[in-house]
């Protein structure tokens, strides 16, 4: 493990890392950072699959998986993670916003997510992983740069400007093909919202079925003019 005692030092690691490593497998890519920072290192997973953190536990059984506890989350979803939290070596921890939602219904008024969606997904999302991942120096996530235009560049390694670490997106050169085949291979735990017409899942009000020929991210935040939740 290489010990850096500055973010530009790790900053010039990120960068340099992204280059070297585009075309590494992601155990190879998470084995980079096992290797660099020891177990301080984390995934955030929405438990819409358990690739990464499958992947995760290879390289380091027991690793930290962050599951963001809005509030707002499908029953099946809740239901994913506590499959994955019993049928993998790792160690998922659910991470709840500051206020309940009944607090912040009475804070804000009720339903902010139709109101102001962005706020929401700040007070539920974006401030309590900020909040998290201060314990770590560098977070994994399922970003794949085919999901949508905002995601096309994503690097294997990045630079998280905004939270001072590391980020690591270890599939983001997979297609959905590499997704499925992936699955298919190994028996991955999918969550049952994807057999059922949801192409990408998020908080239940904020998400709903695909139609054929749209996007997988169609049904997030649809009608709305916003597409990211603010966390990558």
């Amino acid at each position: 493990m290489v010990a850096l005692s500055t973010a530009a030092e790790l900053k010039s690691l990120a960068l340099r890392a992204g280059e070297e490593l585009e075309g590494a497998s992601a155990v190879e890519i998470l084995t980079w950072a096992d290797e660099q920072f020891g177990s301080s290192w984390a995934v955030a997973s929405s438990m819409a699959d358990a690739v990464v953190p499958s992947l995760a536990a290879a390289v380091r059984p027991g690793v930290d998986i962050l599951f963001l506890d809005t509030g707002y989350h499908f029953p099946e979803t809740i239901g994913t993670r506590d499959a994955v939290a019993a049928t993998l070596p790792v160690n998922v921890r659910s991470i709840t916003a500051q206020q309940s939602v009944e607090q912040q219904d009475v804070s804000f008024g009720p339903r902010l997510y139709e109101r102001n969606p962005d706020q929401c997904c700040a007070l539920r999302k974006v401030m309590p992983l900020r909040k998290a991942l201060k314990e770590y120096t560098a977070w994994a996530s399922g970003l794949r740069r085919d999901e949508a235009a905002t995601r096309a560049g994503a690097k294997v390694v990045e630079w998280d400007d905004g939270r001072g670490m590391v980020k690591l997106n270890p599939i983001a050169a997979w297609t959905q093909d590499d997704v499925d085949r992936y699955i298919a291979e190994n028996g991955i735990l999918q969550n049952p919202l994807l057999f059922d017409g949801y192409g990408s899942i998020g908080c239940a009000p904020c998400t709903r079925r695909i139609k054929p020929g749209e996007d997988a991210r169609a049904g997030r935040w649809s009608g709305l003019n916003k597409i990211e939740c603010g966390i990558h």
